[in-house]
């Protein structure tokens, strides 16, 4: 069995997909990974970017689905690997050595592991951690709790164990993954940081493209798992925090 199921859902990304692909492939340790690519039935150059890279590409369904997170779904159904990292179309890998660490850091037999993620634009140019491009502090050691005040860690540099990981929540159509990640951490009981970035992370995707309606459903996400009275207390401090932190960064949240 593979050690690690790697799952890409992509839709109309010929300009990003390729480099993905290749961020996958050049780590190597094919043996150890379970590479799953689950496309929307794309229109574009996006399948014939698959082909080409088929003999990498262990699973591969296109067909019209309900929204990425419904993709994301059906990738984790498809995965056969013990532990789950979504690495979706424009997102790669930390750099050429990002999955041989992490599969040593997974001997740990660790419930998840994060990591940093590094911002990127569409030219694949670095914008900054994220932890220094937002509020978003990632801490050496986390709970489901310290989610409270928005998610810490991109979904892309959060690896799960597949036997304690749910199905995404379909009701949610931006911020589900936060849902989940706390779902996931709410049933594990070793949670391991990675040593160094683990993705570079593709800035634009739809919750930006649609902050209110993600920030409508974050707040929902968040009462869900910490009662209303908290929540209005937390989003305060999220709101105040935000203001602060655009003030330093002259206006620019990032």
């Amino acid at each position: 069995m593979p050690k690690l199921s790697i799952i890409t859902i992509t839709y109309l990304a010929e300009a990003y997909l390729e480099r993905t692909l290749k961020s996958v492939i050049e780590q190597g340790c094919a043996d150890e990974i379970d590479y799953v690519v689950i496309d929307g039935a794309s229109k574009d150059g996006t399948l014939d970017i698959i082909e080409a890279n088929k003999q990498h590409i262990q699973q591969f369904i296109s067909e019209k689905d309900k929204g990425i997170y419904d993709a994301m779904n059906k990738g984790m159904q498809l995965a056969k690997g013990d532990y789950l990292l979504f690495l979706n179309a424009g997102d790669t890998f930390a750099s050429s050595t990002t999955l041989k660490n992490i599969l040593q850091e997974l001997d740990q037999n660790p419930d998840v592991l994060y990591g940093e993620a590094v911002f990127v634009n569409n030219d694949g140019e670095s914008i900054g951690l994220r932890s220094e491009a937002t509020p978003h502090k990632l801490p050496a050691s986390i709970t489901w709790k310290d989610f409270r005040f928005g998610m810490l860690i991109c979904h892309q540099a959060f690896i799960a164990k597949r036997s304690i990981s749910p199905l995404f929540n379909l009701s949610y159509k931006l911020s589900s993954d936060i849902d989940w990640e706390i779902q996931v951490l709410k049933k594990s009981q070793t949670i391991l940081k990675s040593k160094a970035p683990i993705c570079n992370y593709l800035m634009g995707g739809a919750s930006v493209q649609n902050l209110k309606r993600s920030w409508n459903e974050r707040y929902d996400v968040l009462k869900s798992h910490f009662g209303l009275i908290p929540n209005i207390v937390n989003h305060l401090i999220i709101v105040l925090r935000g203001l602060i932190f655009a003030l330093k960064k002259q206006g620019k949240y990032w």
